[in-house]
């Protein structure tokens, strides 16, 4: 096995991925092998496979880590056992009989160097340098990848529902001005919300990020628990701005301003909290200090 292998098993199982061995060799060779690389569980052939019913295999496939002497056939079976458990399965190949098991598998991986087109075709994913220990780094770039879109959602939809509220709510309540104009709203939305938004993109991973459980395939990034506060964030956020707004309703110029200056400062905090959220130190995005810097010095000039 190769040296970097052990460590990116080990990453995989405090990130709740299993790792399992299917491999042509000899059962002993198979399981010298996974021993050597931290892979512990069962181990079964492809002719024991053979024997065991469909019902009788989904019953201990969980506990079985090494398959030996297999088959394409018996490949397709596995990953089908496994996804009716319910589990995401990630399959790599590089020859021809593997494509087909490529194709079935959630995420199909083939190897860049050694593999054969047709298992390239069929894959969902090329790994360039053949290393197993590359597909943990991709899957800690997928989770800061989607946690950085979750936090971009949320911080330009918590500030474009507070935005709307209270231009309604100030209609509503009456007054014989709004207390936010066109060019505030596009300054607001351009400079204010652009450019934190865009440095939230290349935030750093948080700490933790490879102890976490996977998320499903179907998560979506707007909905569950992610909604809930984000509505009662921008409700408790619409009513601060309403309160400026009836507090100065006597002179109009002051008002806006006080309105205007009120939801920057309280966006550029509300980007803070949601960074809060996934522990992650603030000065851990140069880009976002820079951006929240711009922001605060261009809305006081």
């Amino acid at each position: 096995p190769r040296e970097a292998v052990k460590e990116a098993i080990r990453e995989c199982k405090n990130a709740g991925i299993g790792t399992i061995m299917i491999t042509g060799d000899y059962l002993l060779t198979a399981k010298a092998i996974a021993s050597q690389i931290g892979i512990e569980g069962r181990s079964i052939t492809g002719e024991q496979l053979d024997q065991l019913t469909d019902e009788q295999f989904k019953g201990m496939v969980l506990q079985i880590t090494i398959y030996a002497r297999v088959n394409p056939e018996h490949k397709i079976r596995i990953i089908k056992a496994l996804k009716e458990h319910g589990h995401q399965v990630a399959m790599t190949g590089d020859g021809v009989n593997d494509a087909p098991a490529l194709k079935a598998a959630d995420i199909g991986i083939a190897m860049g160097i050694t593999g054969t087109d047709v298992a390239k075709g069929a894959s969902d994913m090329i790994l360039l340098d053949d290393h197993f220990s590359t597909i943990v780094a991709a899957v800690k770039e997928g989770r800061a990848i989607f946690d950085n879109i979750r936090k971009f959602v949320n911080y330009l939809l918590s500030s474009n529902i507070m935005e709307v509220l209270v231009i309604s709510l100030a209609v509503i309540l009456g007054g014989g001005h709004l207390p936010l104009l066109p060019i505030h709203l596009l300054w607001i939305n351009l400079i204010t919300d652009g450019l934190p938004a865009i440095a939230l993109g290349v935030d750093p991973p948080r700490k933790n990020i490879m102890s976490l459980q996977p998320k499903s395939f179907r998560e979506e990034i707007v909905g569950g628990r992610f909604l809930g506060p984000l509505i009662v964030i921008s409700i408790i956020l619409t009513l601060a701005i309403l309160a400026i707004f009836l507090i100065y309703d006597k002179d109009p110029i002051y008002e806006q301003t006080m309105v205007f200056t009120s939801i920057v400062f309280y966006e550029m905090l509300r980007i803070i909290a949601i960074r809060s959220e996934y522990k992650l130190p603030f000065f851990s995005n140069k880009y976002l200090i820079l951006a929240i810097a711009g922001s605060l010095l261009l809305q006081l000039m």
